[in-house]
């Protein structure tokens, strides 16, 4: 497994400082002898059931959870224990994985313990997201991540497949630069009001920037994989240079390459219907402007909320009464492309053409 193509086919992700497979590599070889004690693998939430319980000789964990590790196939729903082998130099016994509505046992007290999960699986199952459902996250960098059938295997790393609490699949495509591109743009144009004032700027341009491109990849880029590369503000004439051309711009680069870590997952056989926008920068006029017509779908803003907790309230309602309970989701804003979506491709085929100009065949 010496090779990305080679990790993403045996867990459906490649090796990354905060999965525990890393960490279990980092301990074999910084405190060996620390290495040699560890007897049993449980994540910090299994520790924690297994503390509810009062200690049974029975230890869990869950899909979502498992998934994460880097030592468990979303694809086959089994453990890799040559991984953990390989990664701590030794063996090391491993939780039972509960399915998603299971119970992981009853305290002593007489309070039943739901599965569990991990945190983005239950913030998805908190949102309500199904089928035909993707949630793009923007934060300094930004994620898209679709609800599928199936797990992906992808040879080239990008996409790592998750599992998700009610027993179908996340599969999640990663970008580097999406608030961090609205920030510089932002601090390059000195606006005092930040974010909200660069919004308001990027208002008064139109789609396309009058021709202004900016590729995003202020700290390299992971979708495409271009981790040296930096970022490309092309499409200067006299006419563009005004702070509203570059603040559009700034906007359009972002959703852009969302758009494309987007085309990813679609591009293996996922269908995107609806887009759920989460993050601070979700509620920016700019953004519920350009994003349905760039991504070409439904996009909904949910309230904001913590959503990883009502999806964990949701699961231990089904380990309680034993069925899935219905869920209205979340109350959001809607937004449609309608008419704009001719405009969309169009602004989107520009950013491509400077794409492949500058990074040809980025995502060949």
């Amino acid at each position: 497994l010496g090779s990305r193509e080679a990790w993403a086919e045996a867990v459906g992700s490649v090796p990354q400082a905060a999965q525990p497979v890393t960490k279990l590599r980092w301990l074999a070889r910084t405190e060996p002898e620390n290495a040699q004690r560890v007897a049993l693998l449980l994540q910090a939430h299994d520790w924690l059931v297994w503390q509810l319980l009062g200690r049974p000789s029975r230890r869990t964990t869950d899909r979502g959870g498992a998934s994460g590790t880097g030592y468990w196939s979303a694809a086959t729903g089994a453990w890799r224990p040559d991984l953990v082998e390989l990664a701590l130099g030794r063996q090391a016994m491993l939780p039972e994985v509960l399915g998603p509505g299971d119970s992981a046992g009853t305290t002593p007290e007489g309070l039943i313990i739901s599965a569990g999960t991990g945190e983005t699986m239950a913030a998805a199952f908190g949102l309500g997201v199904r089928a035909g459902d993707a949630v793009v996250s923007l934060g300094a960098s930004g994620s898209v991540m679709a609800v599928h059938h199936e797990a992906l295997v992808d040879s080239t790393g990008a996409i790592t497949s998750l599992a998700d609490a009610t027993g179908m699949h996340l599969p999640v495509v990663h970008t580097l630069n999406a608030v961090r591109a609205l920030r510089g743009a932002a601090e390059m144009l000195g606006l005092d009001g930040g974010l909200e004032e660069l919004s308001e700027l990027a208002m008064k341009s139109t789609p396309g920037a009058h021709g202004l491109v900016l590729l995003p990849y202020l700290e390299g880029e992971k979708t495409p994989n271009l981790p040296h590369t930096a970022g490309t503000l092309s499409g200067l004439r006299r006419e563009s240079m005004r702070p509203e051309h570059l603040a559009r711009a700034a906007f359009e680069g972002m959703l852009c390459g969302l758009a494309d870590a987007m085309d990813v997952l679609r591009g293996r056989g996922v269908e995107i219907r609806r887009v759920f926008l989460l993050g601070a920068a979700a509620e920016l006029h700019a953004v519920q402007a350009a994003a349905p017509m760039l991504f070409g779908t439904q996009v909904v803003v949910p309230q904001p909320a913590d959503y990883a907790a009502i999806g964990a309230a949701r699961q231990a309602a089904w380990a309680l009464s034993g069925q899935l309970p219905q869920w209205q989701g979340a109350a959001a804003q809607v937004f449609e492309p309608g008419e704009e979506a001719a405009v969309g491709q169009a602004v989107r085929q520009q950013y491509r053409s400077v794409r492949e100009q500058i990074h040809p065949g980025a995502f060949s």
